[in-house]
């Protein structure tokens, strides 16, 4: 088939969200059912988490290019699993795009590596290990799988897929909705041709998807971590792609993050396929602006507290994510997580309450506890 015609037909695809799984929230059980019953042929159990959930790997494709990629490494990070759910939705109805991505790569994807800490909606896994710096220790059952998977493999890449929180902007305006990273090696962050080789594949996936999202494509720091995932994989020789997911302002429930997730998690394919190894045009890489930790979820302005001396102060509120016990869906949770003067910062949602007053049982916010008071 004609270069020109593979692109043509690579450009075409069409984002579609698979309709069994709406929430946020994935239950384990619910994806290991949907997964055995609709692709049991390409699925495979590569062992059991600490409380005995099973971890599956779904193989697809007979290309030459080898990826391995894993989802919820923290249970509380759903957007990966989400993503690679709507692309099996898109193939399904798109199957001629499929088919030809799968031709030129063969991607090894590890649903849920951490079950346990999904179900309960943590980032750490049944024992409060983290997943991500358990590289050296190996205290955790989950994790070994995917070391040993990385090491004996062949992998060409690896993509190694995250959420970050609210807290990010690319700009001080606009949130860093998607965040990349190839991760560091040593601590001087040597660009190697290794971190080129990623560098390359994010900056295809930013020159892709930079006019969907104008300002909301960020880098994440490239700090080196010696216990991490990433760094280490990168230490091995396997170019290593990160994801964050962010922010989507107004989007609690980042259905528009999954909607890009998705097509970054595509174009990342996409790229592989095309690059296989090379490193055109990883300077691009630099020109993608960087985190930066400016906002809160909520800020109230100009709170007067209920003081016998003139109080008035900023008081910043962070949502904290749970999930009740047999509930389909996370609920959030206002958290006082800071007050005093706030200028520095921003809120993706501002309250001005000059002029109002402050009704609670005690006279003053409580930092780290739930939100108990009103400004009426």
């Amino acid at each position: 088939m004609e270069i020109v015609k593979l692109k043509q037909i690579m450009s075409n695809l069409k984002y579609l969200q698979n309709p069994d799984f709406p929430n946020r929230y994935i239950s384990p059980e619910k994806l290991f059912n949907f997964l055995q019953a609709n692709y049991s042929d390409q699925i495979k159990e590569i062992g059991y988490s600490y409380l005995e959930k099973p971890i599956f790997k779904m193989s697809l494709g007979t290309g030459t290019v080898k990826i391995l990629a894993w989802s919820q490494m923290h249970g509380n990070e759903s957007n990966a699993t989400h993503a690679m759910l709507d692309l099996l939705e898109i193939f399904k109805h798109q199957p001629e795009i499929g088919e030809e991505l799968f031709s030129k790569i063969s991607l090894d994807f590890i649903f849920m590596l951490n079950p346990d800490g999904s179900e309960k909606w943590s980032r750490r896994n049944g024992l409060d290990i983290d997943l991500n710096r358990d590289f050296l220790k190996l205290s955790s059952k989950e994790f070994p799988m995917l070391k040993e998977l990385a090491q004996n493999g062949s992998y060409k890449y690896a993509l190694n897929l995250h959420e970050q929180r609210t807290i990010f902007s690319t700009d001080g305006i606009h949130p860093a909705t998607l965040s990349f990273l190839a991760p560091s090696q040593d601590h001087e962050r040597t660009v190697s041709e290794t971190r080129k080789k990623a560098m390359a594949v994010i900056s295809k996936i930013y020159q892709k998807l930079k006019t969907q999202i104008p300002h909301q494509i960020a880098r994440y720091s490239d700090e080196f971590y010696p216990t991490s995932t990433g760094d280490n994989f990168t230490k091995f020789g396997i170019p290593t792609i990160l994801f964050e997911g962010g922010h989507f302002q107004n989007d609690y429930k980042r259905t528009g993050t999954r909607k890009y997730y998705t097509l970054a998690l595509y174009e990342a394919l996409v790229a592989t396929s095309e690059l296989n190894g090379a490193t055109d045009g990883w300077e691009i890489y630099q020109e993608i602006p960087e985190n930066k930790e400016s906002h809160y979820d909520l800020i109230y302005r100009n709170v007067k507290l209920n003081t016998d001396f003139e109080c008035i102060l900023d008081v910043a509120v962070q949502y904290k994510e749970e999930i009740k016990p047999g509930a389909d869906e996370i609920y959030f949770i206002p958290i006082v997580v800071e007050v005093g003067d706030i200028g520095k910062k921003k809120g993706w949602k501002e309250i001005d309450c000059t002029g109002k007053t402050f009704v609670s049982d005690r006279k003053f916010p409580k930092l780290d506890e739930e939100v108990d008071f009103k400004i009426v």
